[in-house]
């Protein structure tokens, strides 16, 4: 799976799933751009570690809400990089509450950020890709938005958005030779999970038909996968990551 000479921006970025992609994609070869709202010295110290890998980065701080600021972002990863191969949307937030309790603000903040800001950076590589006739568009939705999640509504209906938008996108971009897929993930250990209660643990594990959490790493795996030439015959999928929860 060579990446190398491919330029890939990865939103949310600096950290978590978004930071783990970044690395996978580096190790592969491919030139990185590390799109994040973090302190720039966040964004920075994340890139120097992917940099470590021998590729070439691009640390930008911008809003995935912002057109403008997204544009830019396509702007320079071309000027740098000469392309933009790769767009990872992986940026997002919860803002968790039951629907009675959940205010405007929740509610608008996390489609905002989950579901529009997946279609401005879409927008924003799209001219390029289309110029390229060739490009990679892989969107981090969530298991949630298929199956729904109580005190989630926000979330869930931004993660199931993504999913319509992803089978949307790639009926439109297919003629241009451009994939666009989606993955899917389920529970994924992380901090947030780590301090969770033990019988909540219990409780999503018995969810799982595998028995375990899913590791960032078997969401880097598969993003990659969705980027690499071998699936150059699967566009608008959605590939499920949870060790079978939702069958």
């Amino acid at each position: 799976m060579g990446f190398e000479g491919k330029a890939a921006i990865i939103t949310g970025a600096a950290r978590g799933i978004g930071g783990e992609i970044a690395i996978a994609l580096a190790k592969a070869g491919a030139d990185i751009v590390l799109v994040d709202v973090l302190p720039q010295e966040e964004i920075d110290a994340a890139a120097k570690e992917i940099e470590a890998t021998g590729v070439r980065t691009l640390a930008l701080k911008a809003d995935v809400t912002s057109m403008d600021q997204m544009n830019e972002v396509a702007a320079k990863t071309v000027e740098t990089f000469g392309n933009i191969s790769i767009l990872i949307n992986n940026a997002g937030i919860t803002r968790d509450s039951l629907a009675l309790r959940m205010t405007d603000e929740q509610w608008d903040l996390v489609i905002a950020v989950n579901l529009k800001g997946t279609f401005v950076a879409t927008r924003a590589v799209m001219r390029q890709m289309m110029k390229q006739r060739a490009g990679k568009i892989v969107n981090i939705a969530s298991i949630v938005g298929v199956m729904g999640n109580a005190g989630q509504a926000n979330y869930s209906a931004s993660k199931a958005g993504i999913i319509g938008l992803t089978k949307s996108m790639a009926k439109e971009l297919a003629a241009r030779n451009i994939n666009v897929n989606a993955v899917a993930p389920g529970f994924i250990a992380t901090a947030m999970t780590d301090h969770l209660a033990d019988n909540v643990k219990e409780q999503m594990l018995a969810q799982i038909p595998l028995k375990r959490f899913g590791s960032v790493e078997d969401v880097s795996r598969a993003v990659k996968f969705l980027c690499s030439e071998d699936s150059a015959y699967v566009t608008g999928h959605v590939l499920h990551i949870t060790g079978g929860m939702g069958m």
